[in-house]
């Protein structure tokens, strides 16, 4: 396993090359290290699995550079941030003002979701933007709920993220014997839970769950998206080869 006390330092460039954490002025404050991989927690049984025309009740802002590529790009992605229902209202701002800053400063789509009932304790932020942005909106996002003390001083701010993945990818993400979660786990430190018996969406797809800190998270999701690519690939590979064959066939 690589030594994860040199994972930090190569953070922005695994994660988005060419990108510069410092010049984002993301944390106030240095991250500390990778911190050991907790122990499995309790599947989050949650409202938000849902399919995403469950949505439609989302309020937020949509910048103009998400507007113009949220459906041409193929690098969009889209991710769900559980936050504590007590830091919506900082994260919104008076009149929505730092959510729209926010959002115009990552170039991505941030929304929260109304709370279901009364008593929820987390509430959901859908960003939508390509990785750069998802790297700055989910950072930013971190660096305020540890600047507005939601977690004391000593706690690295840790969240729980929800990411979509085709089902035929979920297979892989946990590797035979949950080998290659395992070992995405000890890689990054998240925690990462691929829950079992889940109903595909209308896209055929399913949730896998990452919590951890913010590199950790930002690690696991990308290592994520990577199988998810190779996948498509392999997929790819197959109907390419198939097609000949289906020429000579007459």
């Amino acid at each position: 396993m690589p030594d994860l006390r040199h994972l930090h330092e190569d953070q922005q460039t695994n994660l988005i090359p060419g990108l510069n954490l410092n010049a984002l002025g993301i944390f106030s404050t240095g991250l500390s290290v990778l911190p050991p991989a907790t122990g499995p927690r309790g599947a989050h049984p949650g409202p938000f699995l849902c399919p995403s025309s469950h949505l439609g009740g989302l309020y937020g802002v949509l910048p103009a550079s998400a507007i113009q590529c949220q459906h041409s790009s193929p690098e969009q992605e889209v991710v769900y941030l559980l936050i504590p229902t007590q830091a919506v209202g900082a994260l919104i701002g008076k009149k929505g003002q730092h959510i729209k800053q926010l959002a115009r400063f990552a170039g991505a789509s941030i929304k929260i979701a109304p709370a279901e009932n009364p008593g929820v304790t987390e509430r959901m932020v859908m960003i939508t933007g390509p990785p750069a942005a998802q790297f700055k909106a989910q950072g930013r996002i971190f660096g305020k709920l540890k600047e507005e003390n939601f977690f004391t001083a000593k706690d690295e701010v840790k969240l729980e993220t929800h990411i979509k993945v085709p089902s035929n990818a979920a297979g892989r993400v946990i590797g035979k014997g949950g080998k290659t979660v395992n070992e995405l786990q000890n890689l990054t430190s998240a925690e990462v839970i691929v829950p079992r018996d889940q109903t595909p969406d209308e896209n055929d797809e399913v949730f896998v769950k990452i919590s951890g800190h913010f590199f950790a998270s930002q690690s696991a999701q990308r290592k994520i998206r990577e199988i998810i690519q190779q996948v498509k690939q392999q997929e790819q590979k197959h109907q390419q080869q198939g097609a000949p064959s289906m020429h000579h066939s007459k």
